[in-house]
């Protein structure tokens, strides 16, 4: 039976055995018996089964909103409104229950229905907020009592996440637990922008730092969690560069009238924090060989680079100079890209 792969999987392969031939790793027998055992997919089913429940789920969001727009289905939430929340939380509770059994069923069943499983889930999750959702209108707004169902909510999906071994469940726990975090620092600071002098992007740059610290010296270590490391680590240097960059455009500002008064070389100091820890995070990926690492800190140095470009340059530089500039520093990535790829700036 012949291993099927897409297209670029099929480059890679057949590059990789050519250099192992080259090499004379290989005799000319068993190269071209490795040519023979694979062949290349005509139709990437897979890709077209994970776009498909995507549509589905997001058609099913999309239907949900469309109801309010019939009048007949508004008279009847109307009439449907004075229903207690305590039975909509318990129904949708019921609901996401159902829908956490029959994904759980199905994932042993049917492992191989990745997407399908998935999708359960994922309503699951939905059905699961709705619930909290319903029971924060029972407890009111007092106290804080919604940043603490948003803590509520992040301990069922890291319970649900656990038991059902689902990738899904945990990266809306993660989310959850972003919301969590600004919903706690937002009361704790009377609803305002600041917290402790921090605006947003800084707090959740701090937020950030420190998911993507536990992901990388905590969770790998314990055994129950290992399996959402990666998930994990990706969600905090997310957190961590987008919080990054947009701290380097607003800086510590939390009026936006008082930040459109500043000159942006006199937040300039945040723009050259993102770039080094862009910098120390590929540094740190192409010494570990860490693909994570490599790759968001190459990114959002780029991205960071082109801001700065765009904030010291748009307005004091002629547009036929500006985007001469421009196409030229696009140019040179775009070779030393190419000597990369093809690894002759490596062999040099």
């Amino acid at each position: 039976m012949k291993l099927n792969v897409d297209r670029h999987e099929q480059e890679t392969i057949k590059n990789a055995i050519d250099h192992w031939h080259q090499e004379n790793l290989i005799d000319d027998n068993t190269a071209r018996r490795l040519h023979a055992s694979y062949e290349v997919k005509g139709f990437d089913w897979r890709r077209l089964a994970q776009y498909s429940f995507w549509i589905a789920l997001s058609c099913i969001v999309l239907a949900f909103l469309s109801l309010f727009i019939d009048q007949q289905v508004l008279d009847l939430v109307s009439r449907l409104y004075q229903t207690p929340n305590i039975v909509i939380s318990a129904f949708c509770a019921i609901l996401a229950t159902l829908f956490y059994y029959l994904g759980s069923y199905n994932k042993k069943r049917h492992p191989e229905k990745l997407f399908s499983n998935e999708s359960l889930m994922v309503l699951g999750v939905f059905a699961t907020a709705t619930s909290i959702g319903y029971l924060g209108k029972i407890i009111e707004k007092e106290n804080g009592a919604y940043s603490l169902l948003f803590f509520v909510s992040i301990v069922i999906y890291t319970l649900l996440a656990l038991k059902l071994h689902s990738k899904t469940i945990w990266a809306f726990m993660l989310i959850a637990l972003g919301i969590w975090f600004a919903m706690e620092t937002a009361y704790h600071s009377n609803w305002g922008f600041k917290f402790w002098g921090m605006n947003y992007p800084l707090r959740f740059t701090l937020f950030g730092a420190m998911l993507t610290a536990f992901a990388l010296f905590v969770q790998n270590k314990v055994n129950i969690l290992r399996p959402f490391h990666q998930l994990s680590y990706i969600t905090g240097v997310l957190y961590l560069f987008i919080s990054l960059w947009l701290l380097s455009i607003f800086g510590n500002y939390d009026d936006l009238d008082k930040w459109a008064e500043v000159k942006q070389f006199h937040i300039l100091y945040w723009g050259v924090l993102s770039t080094l820890v862009s910098l120390a995070f590929a540094w740190y990926g192409l010494k570990n060989k860490d693909v994570i690492a490599r790759e968001f800190g190459i990114t959002f140095l780029i991205i960071n680079l082109y801001t700065r470009f765009f904030e010291y340059l748009w307005d004091n530089v002629n547009r036929a100079i500006f985007f001469s500039l421009l196409a030229m520093s696009f140019w040179i990535i775009g070779k030393k890209a190419e000597k990369i790829w093809s690894g002759t700036f490596l062999k040099k």
